[in-house]
């Protein structure tokens, strides 16, 4: 019988399902695979059999197939089964097929989870598999986390052969004379993944017999600093961080004294995306280049005076609105316009979000839009032009805000007012006002 106490203790240690879960188990038909369902069988664990075939290799995968329905029900278990089009869907994703596989088996797999309610899926990975993964992320470049290597648990993934090696595995199917099916493609070294398996780490094991036990070893090591790397991060996260709204403000005077400085930033900017080539050209732009915006896929990072705006990029293109005579209200974007005529001018308000206008100098329709180049206006309290984009410039405005700002237009194509920070000249109130117009906005 197959030994089960080392295969239940791992699972127990690492907390990776209860007993009593149902789980889904991923199955190709390899060795390593067929003795997890066999260990999960013996062990008294309820599961399901899960087989994707990619189509890749003809007759062979048809062949995998059954083998994985036959093992399904001969351990009287359910069994769920695909076929892709991988090559197909590599070529219109523009993926390698080995990143297409992956993407495929693990789309399919959280569908199974959510339509069965498995709260796992157990997969059949190994200490060699580990190793392979840090070699692979070492040549590609990684930081800490890639050195981690393969998790035992991470969300519903589990792994419980993680504590065998590729060669305890062996010995133990053939031993038990498990029946098993193997993947022609394991021995092509086309494969980035079969070449670290079968050309660098034989000379590896050269070097070190034990390389197993030793990257083991290390990998208690990686953990453990990434874990404190994690909590480094959080304490720099409270001095550096501040949220205002849908941006999180960063404050160079404390990104100056973070030590080291890199490692910590990157830790603070991976969550949106940041790459180490967009860190390495922040960092050098830190003192000297206010106004530089970085992007990742999701959100913009704009170097302003005295610290860094992180926020989310807006994708939405806002549309102009017209606002005719008898209109009361308008929207545009985030911003709610109130529209309201008196003959009695009152006191002129000091509030930014108000402005009183002379209604006879209007010429509708008016038009609501963001900022364009080469807008100028006059504003109050001048009579010389200046530029919209200089004056965001004297008032300070965020690059990346500028565009979101509503103006308003009159219809002889004259800025009326840039709403929430000033009013043109040209518009305000005078002695000659026989009627007023009141613009106020609410965010």
């Amino acid at each position: 019988m197959l030994p089960v106490q080392n295969f239940t203790a791992f699972i127990q240690q690492h907390q990776l399902f209860k007993a009593n879960d149902v789980v889904l188990a991923a199955v190709s038909g390899g060795m390593d695979s067929v003795l997890l369902v066999h260990l999960l069988k013996l062990a008294g664990y309820t599961f399901a059999i899960a087989h994707c075939n990619f189509q890749l290799r003809g007759t062979d995968a048809d062949a995998d197939q059954a083998f994985c329905r036959q093992l399904a029900h001969n351990m009287e278990v359910p069994f769920h089964t695909i076929n892709f089009h991988t090559s197909a869907y590599a070529r219109e994703q523009k993926l390698s097929i080995q990143m297409a596989a992956r993407q495929l088996r693990y789309q399919w797999f959280e569908e199974l989870c959510l339509q069965h309610n498995y709260p796992a899926v157990a997969l059949a990975h190994h200490q060699n598999d580990a190793i392979e993964t840090i070699l692979l992320n070492l040549t590609r470049g990684t930081g800490i986390a890639g050195l981690h290597g393969i998790l035992p648990k991470n969300n519903r993934w589990v792994r419980p052969l993680l504590y065998l090696t590729r060669d305890e595995i062996a010995a133990l199917v053939t031993q038990h004379q498990l029946a098993y099916v193997e993947d022609s493609s394991n021995a092509s070294t086309k494969y980035a993944r079969n070449k670290i398996r079968h050309q660098v780490i034989p000379h590896l094991k050269e070097l070190n017999p034990n390389l197993e036990q030793t990257f083991e070893r290390n990998l208690t090591h990686f953990r453990e600093l990434e874990q404190l790397l994690q909590e480094q991060v959080a304490i720099a996260k409270k001095q550096v961080c501040t949220k205002h709204g849908n941006e999180v403000h960063l404050s160079l005077d404390a990104i100056s004294r973070l030590m080291p400085q890199r490692l910590l930033l990157s830790g603070l900017l991976k969550d949106y995306g940041f790459n180490d080539t967009t860190i390495d050209s922040l960092i050098n732009s830190l003192p000297k280049h206010s106004g530089r915006i970085f992007e990742s896929a999701g959100y913009i990072l704009v170097l302003d005076r005295g610290k860094l705006i992180l926020s989310p990029k807006i994708t939405d293109t806002l549309l102009p609105v017209t606002i005719d005579p008898e209109n009361e209200t308008a929207r545009f974007g985030n911003y709610t316009f109130i529209i309201t005529y008196t003959h009695e001018p009152g006191t002129i308000p000091k509030n930014a979000d108000m402005a009183m206008v002379d209604a006879g100098l209007l010429v509708y329709p008016l038009t609501l839009r963001c900022w364009q180049q080469g807008d100028y206006f006059m504003p109050l309290g001048m009579h010389t032009r200046k530029k919209l984009s200089d004056f965001f410039v004297n008032q300070k405005v965020p690059v990346h805000q500028k565009t979101q700002i509503p103006i308003l237009i009159n219809g002889n194509g004259e800025v009326i007012w840039v709403a929430g920070y000033r009013l043109d000249n040209r518009y305000k109130l005078t002695d000659q006002t026989k009627k007023v117009t009141i613009f106020e906005i609410l965010k």
